[in-house]
């Protein structure tokens, strides 16, 4: 088949991650594969292999028109089966677009249980017969899409995102080299991970974070991400207002999760709204400990495997995390290693690739 991916961009996100890697076993199995991006190039991308084609989209209406024709041409020349669109600009763009290039299948993933107010559902509304298929990655943004009429409920499905457990394989040789490097000594390590974003709810974290120090000064705080300049900065002053500076450190973008997740002894996540957060499943995957807020399709994803708690509630947050350092370390790694059974059972991306490739055949054998 000729697939094309139609995404956004290609900054580092869960997101453009997951895309990527489903992009990348497609073309090894023998599909054509193309990205396509509405933006153009940036310094804080995924690296890949895989033809790549910007439309270089610029915030003007003069540009949109350009853009709409590149992308018309584009996808005339491509002639895909199927144009697989992720996240909402995306999704109306290539429905839009696909009606004036040969109307090819078209596929629609929602990423988030939030990806706008009214106005973007209304869109989401007025373009669903435009698309064969709208799919969610958890169960909980689909109820959502469905109940605004985002979506229509006959056309949507849910292919929750996956874990190449390959990659994601502990390794102590690798835990011990990377604390000695970054000094973390006998210190309970808790690791954040994703951009800086309202949606993390950073600040919820810091509040939380504050309340674990007072009751265990043993505690450190790991934050891998990065965000705008003005983001960073504000987090970076709470930080320093609430007096963490020595028992915390901001890493920046980092490329070598597998390993930070290694040197982690626990990991936390304090969002306000999430799809299918892949930072949780990576986390399982190399047998650790969660605390996170019950937003989105964590609960799908968690299970019975770590504490859920409130969005917005550090003080619960906290209380989370503190039981778990009260914790025996065997039975942390009794609860680390079910988490990973957990995703080998549910979250394994080989046969999350049999589904999406089973979904695509299936619906362009319907078309013809």
């Amino acid at each position: 088949m000729r697939i094309v991916y139609m995404l956004a961009s290609l900054r580092v996100g869960g997101a453009e991650k997951q895309v990527l890697a489903l992009a990348g076993r497609m073309a090894s199995r023998g599909h054509t594969v193309t990205l396509v991006t509405l933006l153009a190039q940036s310094s804080l991308e995924w690296r890949t292999t895989l033809p790549v084609i910007r439309l270089n989209l610029h915030s003007n209406p003069f540009s949109l028109v350009a853009v709409f024709g590149r992308a018309r041409h584009t996808l005339r020349s491509l002639k895909p089966d199927v144009i697989h669109s992720h996240s909402f600009h995306a999704n109306i763009f290539a429905r839009i677009v696909s009606r004036f290039a040969g109307r090819p299948m078209v596929i629609s993933t929602i990423h988030n249980i939030y990806e706008g107010g009214r106005l973007r559902m209304l869109a989401y509304r007025l373009t669903d017969g435009l698309s064969t298929r709208t799919t969610a990655v958890c169960q909980a943004a689909a109820d959502r899409f469905v109940k605004l009429k985002a979506v229509s409920a006959e056309k949507c499905t849910v292919v929750p995102n996956a874990i190449d457990l390959g990659e994601f394989t502990p390794d102590a040789t690798r835990r011990t080299t990377l604390r000695e490097s970054l000094g973390a000594d006998d210190k309970f390590v808790w690791l954040a991970e994703g951009r800086i974003t309202a949606a993390k709810d950073y600040p919820n974290l810091l509040g939380a974070f504050t309340r674990v120090l007072k009751s265990n000064p043993n505690a450190f705080l790991w934050i891998a991400g990065q965000g705008s300049e003005h983001e960073e900065s504000r987090l970076r002053a709470l930080a320093a207002n609430l007096g963490l500076s020595r028992s915390m450190q901001f890493l920046g973008l980092r490329h070598d999760l597998p390993a930070l997740l290694d040197a982690a002894d626990g990991f936390v996540l304090s969002s306000a709204w999430e799809g299918m957060p892949l930072a949780i499943a990576e986390a399982m995957a190399m047998e650790k400990p969660i605390v996170a807020t019950d937003v989105g399709g964590v609960r799908e994803l968690v299970g019975e495997t770590g504490p859920l708690v409130p969005a917005h509630d550090p003080e619960a947050l906290a209380d989370a995390m503190l039981e778990l350092m009260r914790k025996p370390e065997a039975d942390r790694l009794v609860i680390g290693r079910t988490a990973r059974m957990r995703i080998q059972a549910g979250f394994n991306f080989d046969s999350r690739v049999e589904e999406w490739e089973t979904l695509y055949r299936a619906l362009a054998l319907k078309a013809k």
